[in-house]
């Protein structure tokens, strides 16, 4: 791991990075990350504005035990349910995050300074549930700079409408194609519609779209492996990019329809697009692939600590590498369906293993918590 003392030498990339309007988020979390003060430097010397977190993320910080001793022997002498523990131990993680991200949220305006809790994954196909947790996660977190996230799965759609409309601000997770992503940023607007119509401030209501990117190479990659032609293997880790450089361009057009501008009278925020799964799984490219690659005003990149790192010590920024690439996105898209690879099949294929993958990480999750509950004498059930 870079020590603070290296990070503020080798900032350079990650200042560039910020300079051209992208906002660097940490995706990840831990109490020990907290308490050791390690969130705090990021904050100071890596131009983190920003943090994520996820089942998966919370799987691995709970699982290891570091940090929740004390709080979990309190659960277990209050007999808690482990659904509660698990959510007491996640809201005071998200809660701690986001007092160290206070001053980066005042300062900006509410733009950055965030940090996004999920909504338990189990409610993905479940609009109403959805709608309620989102609430009670605003509510217990009780901090103006929190982003609960909603995935954009069918059911996902009218819950973020809805949220959006109660003022509560919206991380999108979970959008792998291009249809799903102008569908969020339908639902976005009607939630901000709704918040005007209720007298909602809507300066204060601020939303990202997460829009996966490495995840799309991956599974498209695979199938251009197994065809084994040249001009299949030639198409190899362009589809992630061109993906994600069609969803900007989607956004710049949205976001400057009549639909916005009427809303921007009422200092409404445009809903920035946010590259997701950005860890480069490929050993093969360059580890800063996603950051370098990705840069454009109004976007966030939430990063991996090794992704961050990379960046820092030799990633390539040089300005927009987004705005000017949108026939090539198109013509490498194209062909990758020519080849008989389905884009729709693809990318359904992503958010539902997407899903699947959070609720197998939450349930994971639950088990450890529920064992180490037991361990202290109380049945969690």
């Amino acid at each position: 791991m870079i020590t603070v003392t290296e990070a503020t030498a080798t900032a350079g990339a990650l200042k560039r990075l910020s300079d051209e309007g992208v906002s660097i988020w940490l995706d990840d979390l831990s109490r020990t990350r907290i308490e050791s003060g390690n969130l705090a430097a990021l904050v100071e010397n890596k131009n983190v504005v920003g943090v994520t977190t996820n089942p998966s993320i919370f799987q691995a910080a709970i699982g290891s035990g570091a940090g929740y001793e004390d709080q979990l022997t309190d659960l277990a002498v209050r007999g808690v349910t482990v659904d509660e523990a698990v959510r007491m131990m996640t809201t005071a993680d998200v809660r701690a995050a986001a007092d160290v991200l206070r001053e980066v949220y005042d300062a900006t305006g509410g733009r950055d300074g965030r940090v996004s809790i999920e909504v338990d994954p189990r409610l993905a196909h479940h609009t109403e549930a959805t709608i309620a947790e989102a609430k009670q996660l605003a509510w217990l977190v009780d901090r103006p700079n929190v982003m609960i996230k909603i995935p954009a799965t069918k059911a996902g759609l009218p819950a973020i409408t809805e949220v959006i409309g109660l003022g509560i601000s919206v991380n999108v997770t979970l959008i792998f194609s291009l249809e799903r992503y102008r569908e969020v940023m339908d639902a976005y607007l009607a939630g901000l519609e709704k918040a005007a119509a209720s007298g909602v401030d809507l300066s204060t209501v601020h939303s990202v779209a997460s829009f996966f990117v490495s995840r799309v190479d991956s599974e498209i990659d695979k199938r251009l492996t197994v065809l084994g032609t040249d001009s299949a293997l030639a198409l190899k880790g362009r589809a992630a990019l061109a993906n994600a450089r069609l969803a900007y361009e989607a956004y710049e057009e949205v976001f400057a329809g009549e639909r916005f501008t009427a809303l921007s009278g009422a200092k409404a925020n445009k809903q920035r697009p946010l590259w997701a799964s950005t860890g480069v799984k490929d050993p093969a490219y360059k580890d800063t692939l996603y950051v370098d690659e990705l840069v454009a005003p109004g976007t966030v990149n939430t990063m991996p600590e090794a992704t961050l790192n990379a960046t820092a010590d030799h990633g390539q920024i040089t300005g927009d590498t987004v705005t000017g690439g949108y026939a090539q996105a198109r013509a490498d898209l194209s062909a990758v369906e020519q080849l008989g690879i389905s884009y729709e099949e693809v990318v359904q294929q992503l958010e539902d293993e997407g899903v699947a993958k959070f609720e197998v990480a939450w349930n994971d999750l639950l088990a450890t918590v529920t064992k180490s509950l037991d361990s202290k004498g109380v049945d969690a059930e």
